[in-house]
């Protein structure tokens, strides 16, 4: 048995080299790695529900109702993938996939330990910030070709909290790449080596967790998927896997902007006594545990007063930091 996986894997390497064939194995990881975090955080977002809001939440299936979400999951498999005769067949199918491809593309980039990025681009923070807008166009995608009014309404709110909140999140991050001098995100966790960010840049840290928020539709601005207005959004038509994508794309997604977080604001990989791995993933978790305890706890907002937060207070606030910013740098420099 071992002869045969040592000629499989040289024969491998001779087809495909060391290079491709590493990012093969690292996509397989991280379609792996997806599914479970996808699995993990809907656990434990039931869990904080129910404790933030007095319930009992999974504890039937499996211990502490572990299982309960991999039962949902060979459930949502299951389903018939049902497509509306009125909607735009190609468009309708496409806008799943399309929603799910970008967002395994940063974990080429992320650094959970000094080693353990796939690719360390020097411009990784930027590809980020690149592929997570074609997340919005999916939407729009879907939300349009299903005709449905509710989706389609979904799509239109989805695309406007988009374009306001990622403005105020593009000028964070630039703060720090100002301080730092590179968009390489190893560079950022290695700037981070005396003091993290979030000592010199509270504002920015404090605009990018309200902006990511918004960007992941998470309440208290999941005004795209409203229940109580809209059905369930921009995915109102969607069933069976197609739906799951979506779903898995929306846990995805705050993984990693929980990931940037970390790597921006919160020094990345390090820490004392564990490996740079578990300390990136214990800060990416706490966070995303936040993220799932404000859901829990303030209301939706209106979508006015959404969209006039982020054009009146975030965006100007957000431009002020980076001019003081850039002013401090030059005069230290």
């Amino acid at each position: 048995m071992t002869g045969w996986l040592h000629d499989t894997w040289q024969w491998l390497l001779a087809v495909f080299g060391p290079v491709a064939l590493a990012l093969v194995v690292g996509l397989v990881a991280v379609l792996v790695w997806v599914q479970v975090n996808a699995l993990f955080l809907v656990w434990l977002e039931r869990k904080v529900a129910a404790h933030i809001q007095l319930r009992i939440g999974p504890k039937e299936v499996g211990p502490f109702g572990l299982l309960q979400t991999v039962v949902d999951g060979i459930k949502l498999v299951s389903k018939e993938l049902i497509t509306p005769r009125p909607a735009n067949w190609v468009l309708f199918v496409l806008s799943p996939l399309l929603v799910f491809t970008p967002v395994l593309l940063p974990f080429l980039v992320l650094p959970f330990a000094p080693s353990l990025p796939l690719r360390d681009l020097n411009v990784g923070l930027m590809l980020i910030f690149a592929f997570s807008g074609l997340n919005v166009l999916a939407i729009l995608m879907g939300g349009w070709a299903s005709n449905n009014k509710y989706a389609l309404l979904g799509a239109i709110r989805s695309v406007a909290q988009n374009v306001a909140y990622e403005i105020p999140l593009l000028l964070s991050a630039m703060s720090v790449v100002i301080m730092a001098g590179s968009l390489r995100l190893g560079d950022i966790v290695a700037a981070q080596e005396g003091m993290w960010f979030v000592v010199y840049q509270p504002v920015a840290a404090i605009l990018y967790l309200v902006g990511a928020t918004a960007e992941t539709n998470r309440a208290p601005f999941d005004i795209p998927e409203a229940e109580s207005e809209l059905v369930a959004g921009f995915h109102t038509e969607y069933s069976g896997m197609r739906f799951g994508l979506f779903f898995l794309a929306e846990y995805t997604n705050m993984f990693v902007v929980a990931s940037v977080a970390i790597t921006l604001f919160f020094g990345g990989w390090r820490g004392p006594f564990l490996p740079g791995v578990w300390w990136f993933l214990l800060k990416v978790y706490l966070l995303i545990f936040v993220v799932m305890w404000v859901r829990w706890t303030f209301p939706r907002l209106r979508f006015d007063q959404l969209m006039n937060f982020a054009w009146k207070y975030m965006i100007p606030i957000a431009l002020l930091n980076l001019l003081v910013t850039a002013l401090v740098m030059k005069l230290v420099g």
